[in-house]
């Protein structure tokens, strides 16, 4: 039987299914993360985000990656 688990999401607070045994079916398989965004949300959380948390803190990665490189070009440190 697959393991299906209600989770609140650690970011916004929202109840959410986990379909961590039909990963599939689970809401965070539609979100597509490289490896620094992967890394990058490990960081900063230890479980399952919902999906649109997920998007928000693939939005924030690219976003801190270009303030901090248009930080470098304008010659501000962090």
């Amino acid at each position: 039987m697959a393991k299906h688990e209600e989770k609140f999401c650690p970011r916004c607070n929202r109840l959410f299914e986990c379909k961590v045994g039909t990963i599939l079916n689970c809401q965070c398989f539609s979100v597509r993360l490289n490896e620094k965004e992967r890394d990058y949300l490990e960081s900063i959380y230890d479980d399952c985000l919902c999906s649109s948390c997920m998007k928000a803190v693939r939005a924030d990665y690219h976003n801190n990656l270009l303030k901090n490189k248009l930080n470098k070009i304008l010659g501000f440190k962090k």
